[in-house]
């Protein structure tokens, strides 16, 4: 992401926000700092107003349009942000009465989105659901889209092109969902090898900033980004994961989730997040600090759902745990962690060989000197915790895979 330097001034912003009562506004609101805080920005100030619907021409009331036109002028600031999704009309007729940069929640995130991505398939996905954003709201803009210039809201496809030229827009949308296309069946297609050579997977999935890229790094030593910034993570990171029966998993850090994350995201995103349907375990990281992780964990649970995870084994591991005073304890489907510190990691390990298919089992076996070829095959495909030579052959304690299982009954040591 763009990084802000000492010398450079950071977008001064408003918040605005509308209560229909549809959703918990406040908490709304309070997400939509952290992201202005994660795009670079310096809140000033933030307005919430009641009302049973949006006004359909500028979203809130007259009045308070007033107002915050007042507040723009007297605190000096830089753009308003939106908690609701504008049309284009709304945010053309904002703009224009308080005279300022006016983006939304959806344009906030998407210029996140555009800043984090690394891989070739996030970068692309990303600039999908920007084109497919401003295509949908070209009519209307005017001014709004000249005011916005350059800056926060804007990363990504330039805003003249968007503005004059659709047949190219829908060109490059038509050649982005075509680059998406050929990366997933590219995708599809190393998932399928995966299973055929019997490789393990596991994936971390949960609500953003609940310390999925802190506990991928302290299980795999991956150095991926983590901060304490919504969407530190954006493309899908794997790292192989030796289990303590020496079994090896593959583990992959996906992208977080929030409150009422844009469709056009959840639609971008899909394609990364389906390598989550084809994982053999679900690590589900929760907030155990927040407040409300009940929402939060129905949140990952819907989309789970969406993507067809439904039936996939699943540990909930409620990290944070050195925030939280209050009896913990784990059982079957729970693990406790402090990712941070390395608290409960054990145990967490212990809970994926359980929630792991059978596909090894350790054994201890003699094998003759004449069945070398057999003992080579099974050092090669599973651990070796130990060997001996003994007159009558190898003694070897070992995992062996279940494809070599009933071969190496015949060599069970006594």
């Amino acid at each position: 992401m763009h990084e802000i330097t000492q010398n450079e001034a950071k977008t001064k912003v408003i918040l605005v926000g509308l209560d229909t009562g549809e959703y918990d506004a406040d908490v709304s609101m309070e997400e939509l700092g952290e992201l202005a805080d994660t795009a670079g920005c310096e809140v000033l100030a933030a307005v919430l107003q009641s009302r049973p619907a949006p006004e359909a021409a500028t979203c809130i009331g007259t009045g308070k349009l007033e107002e915050i036109k007042e507040q723009v002028r007297i605190l000096e600031a830089d753009m308003l942000i939106f908690d609701t999704e504008l049309t284009g009309m709304q945010m053309r007729n904002i703009s224009d009465a308080t005279d300022c940069k006016v983006i939304d929640r959806t344009m906030l995130i998407l210029d996140i989105f555009a800043g984090r991505a690394r891989t070739a398939e996030g970068k692309v996905q990303v600039a999908l659901a920007q084109y497919q954003y401003r295509l949908s709201r070209l009519t209307g803009m005017g001014n709004a889209l000249s005011r916005l210039g350059g800056g926060i809201g804007t990363r990504g496809p330039g805003e003249t092109r968007l503005e004059t030229d659709r047949r190219h827009i829908r060109s490059r949308i038509d050649q982005l969902k075509q680059e998406l296309k050929d990366m997933e069946k590219h995708r599809k297609f190393l998932s399928r090898r995966r299973k055929k050579d019997g490789i393990l997977t596991a994936a971390i999935v949960g609500y953003t900033n609940a310390g999925k890229s802190t506990l991928f790094n302290m299980l795999t030593q991956a150095g991926v980004l983590a901060e304490d910034k919504l969407f530190a993570t954006l493309d899908v990171t794997a790292r192989a994961l030796e289990l303590p029966d020496g079994r090896h998993v593959l583990l992959s850090d996906t992208v977080g989730l929030i409150r009422r994350l844009p469709h056009h995201l959840v639609e971008a995103f899909r394609s990364t997040l389906e390598e989550t349907a084809q994982a053999d375990v679900i690590l589900h990281v929760l907030d155990a600090s927040e407040p409300d992780i009940e929402e939060r964990m129905q949140i990952t649970q819907k989309l789970l759902g969406e993507l067809g995870c439904a039936e996939i084994p699943q540990i909930h591991v409620l990290n944070k745990a050195d925030l939280v005073d209050m009896p913990r304890k784990n059982d079957s489907d729970t693990v406790w962690i402090s990712a941070k510190h390395g608290d409960g990691i054990d145990a967490l390990l212990q809970a994926i060989v359980r929630h792991l298919p059978q596909t090894a089992v350790r054994m201890k076996l003699c094998i003759p000197y004449h069945e070398g070829s057999l003992l080579q095959t099974l050092r090669e495909e599973g651990k070796v915790f130990s060997e001996e030579f003994t007159p009558e052959g190898t003694l070897v304690d070992l995992m062996v895979d279940v494809r070599r299982q009933k071969a190496a009954r015949a060599f069970l040591a006594e």
